[in-house]
């Protein structure tokens, strides 16, 4: 009886929460090696579905480097990186948006299976992402690798109003119609910005920022806008966790009211994050 009683409580705890997030856009990043892993995509795809029945509005932007990888060395190429950046020549660039479409139609499946509607979307061919002009020196160096200039989020905003969740992958538009790699998580962020999302998450294979990588009790629970340079000064910020926290401060100049960093790796962390008083990752946030 103790236990049902626990669980009772854990699901009073989470209707504040439910009620504050009704009819309310959520963009969930998801992406990197926690995608590999059946069971912990599963358990993310539960959360949005859960979020989704209980009246928020998930919207789920999704990377998928190591998928990405394993199709260039099928393919006898070697995934090549300069600052960060996936070097990306014309072939590459089709493995990329191949790869990244045939991983959208799963995980939509596999969303459906849950119990929910869903809409496959992609950067280029809805015509959702549109990069910048590139510089000669920009495109000798990386390839078909651009920085996002706007969002067209009519397609997104269709299919939140028939009850459905987007499912998005980023590759997107050139002048040319050409494809083009970006990087997800600040294209999450962007998409975050053009729906007036109320929060944006990322899902990543770390706890969320740590001061110490050394000590699990370093977290950072909770992280200003204006605290984020002097870590990224120190190299508390640095490496893969560099541009999540970008993408964090660009949604959050950009009108989002909260941002997340948190382990997707821990079962139901999505649920755990949103819908409870404590959390489980870094949450920045714009506080004056």
């Amino acid at each position: 009886m103790e236990s049902i009683i626990k669980k009772a409580d854990v699901l009073i705890e989470s209707l504040p929460y439910i009620q504050r997030f009704n009819k309310k856009i959520v963009v969930i990043k998801y992406g990197g090696a926690v995608m590999e892993n059946d069971e912990m995509r599963m358990s993310t795809l539960e959360d949005i579905v859960f979020m989704n029945f209980v009246g928020m509005k998930p919207v789920l932007v999704h990377g998928g480097g190591p998928f990405i990888n394993e199709k260039m060395q099928e393919a006898g190429k070697k995934p090549e990186f300069i600052d960060g950046h996936r070097v990306t020549d014309e072939h590459t660039v089709q493995i990329v948006e191949e790869t990244l479409s045939e991983l959208n139609k799963k995980i939509a499946k596999e969303i459906r299976q849950l119990g929910a509607l869903t809409e496959s979307l992609g950067g280029r061919v809805d015509n959702l992402l549109k990069v910048k002009e590139q510089t000669a020196a920009q495109k000798k160096k990386f390839g078909f690798v651009g920085e996002i200039e706007s969002v067209n989020p009519q397609a997104i905003k269709k299919t939140l109003k028939a009850g459905k969740i987007p499912v998005i992958y980023p590759a997107a538009l050139g002048d040319k119609n050409e494809a083009y790699n970006v990087n997800a998580d600040l294209a999450g962020a962007k998409i975050a910005v053009a729906l007036k999302a109320k929060k944006f998450v990322l899902l990543t294979n770390t706890q969320g920022i740590m001061m110490n990588q050394d000590d699990e009790e370093s977290l950072v629970s909770t992280l200003r806008v204006k605290e984020v340079k002097d870590l990224i000064k120190r190299a508390v910020i640095k490496g893969g966790m560099l541009p999540k926290v970008k993408a964090c401060v660009e949604a959050l100049k950009g009108g989002v009211d909260k941002t997340h960093i948190i382990d997707g790796r821990i079962p139901h962390s999505l649920l755990l994050e949103v819908f409870t008083d404590k959390g489980i990752g870094t949450e920045i946030i714009k506080v004056k």
